[in-house]
């Protein structure tokens, strides 16, 4: 195989140490899947398909938004298409998500879902968006073949909205979250991510997607702001945001669907329905993680905060065959850390930010 000679690269959207030769899969068993060294299989592929976003969310994106990725460095619809294939067919990956950024910026969207309808049919597509526009593709979308959405929404208020997002575009959302109810892609589930501004008001979004039939997650903010301002000390944690919810809501804790799962359930009000809480920072579910990412310049990312990272897309476009992008992939994940280690005393968070790793 003949691979783009290329080692490290420097990244204005973060500082990743990017490879082309694999790693050392020393020990590692004659599987096809992506299993690690601590015995987690990868089979939920999280696909990033831009840096680019219509909000500019202060816990994801500094105000100017990130620097653009240069067209020729990004994946093509046909390459996505391709390496989600090699994911499904080759890897065991059994659920795929397309992120950003906003997914909703690459105007070829619809053509990447509808590519990889035909390519790996049956298998689950999802998206994660922030919803600024979705009502005018929802139904384009779910006639390509895309299954559900998950919509990132922190506040049904207007202000707070436009506090955080740098933008006011609520009416917009709640019009995208409308249409892609109206044309099926179920079940829709709103991700909040938790912070002190918005305390207060989750038991109003708790209760308006109630209202809506939408399933609600809250997540522990994390260390993955552009501006690298997160603090521990100033973070909303899982025990606060439950004892705010007690005061209006009666929870009943269900736990998680299966173990890896990223959401503790509770039912609200005797059920049928729940809210879930992602407690990335103090309940981190790392040791039963089955996720693995492609960042929208194609390289594989095995975990949300180690910024090694496999290059895929020069292997592809150097002629590398399906099989030798497999190894790549197997290699990559085979490396995989243990967790996160937010909570150690060295800890470093990734140099890329969330809006330019994706979700």
């Amino acid at each position: 195989m003949t691979t783009a000679a290329r080692t490290a690269t420097v990244v204005d959207v973060g500082i990743p140490t990017v490879r082309s030769a694999a790693p050392s899969t020393d020990g590692r068993p004659d599987v096809p899947e992506l299993v690690d060294g601590f015995g987690r299989v990868a089979r939920d592929l999280r696909v990033s398909i831009t840096e680019k976003c219509s909000l500019r969310c202060t816990y994801c994106m500094p105000a100017e938004g990130l620097p653009a990725i240069p067209a020729r460095d990004l994946l093509t619809a046909d390459e996505i298409v391709r390496l989600v294939g090699v994911a499904v067919h080759r890897l065991g990956v059994r659920e795929v998500r397309f992120t950003g950024g906003e997914p909703l910026m690459r105007r070829d969207l619809e053509a990447i879902v509808a590519g990889c309808t035909e390519t790996v049919p049956g298998i689950p597509l999802s998206m994660t968006t922030n919803a600024v526009g979705l009502e005018h593709r929802a139904d384009a979308l779910a006639r390509a073949g895309l299954s559900r959405i998950n919509v990132s929404l922190d506040t049904v208020d207007r202000r707070h909205f436009a506090e955080l997002t740098r933008r006011d575009r609520l009416d917009s959302v709640i019009a995208g979250i409308r249409a892609a109810r109206r044309v099926g892609l179920a079940p829709l589930k709103i991700n909040a991510v938790l912070m002190a501004e918005t305390l207060d008001g989750a038991g109003d979004l708790l209760q308006w997607c109630l209202d809506a039939g939408c399933a609600l997650r809250f997540i522990e903010e994390m260390p993955l702001d552009a501006d690298h301002e997160w603090a521990r000390a100033n973070m909303v944690d899982a025990q606060t945001l439950l004892r705010v919810l007690g005061e209006r809501f009666e929870l009943q804790e269900v736990g998680r669907e299966e173990p890896s799962a990223p959401a503790e359930e509770w039912l609200v009000n005797g059920g049928p329905a729940t809210v879930g809480i992602i407690a990335s920072v103090t309940r981190s579910f790392c040791a039963d993680c089955d996720r693995t990412r492609l960042t929208a310049e194609g390289t594989v990312r095995s975990c949300l905060f180690s910024d090694r990272e496999l290059d895929l897309r020069g292997a592809l476009r150097s002629g590398a065959d399906d099989e030798d992008l497999a190894q790549l992939w197997r290699a990559a994940m085979w490396n995989k850390w243990a967790g996160h280690g937010i909570n150690a005393a060295g800890f470093v968070p990734p140099q890329r930010s969330m809006g330019a790793i994706g979700g």
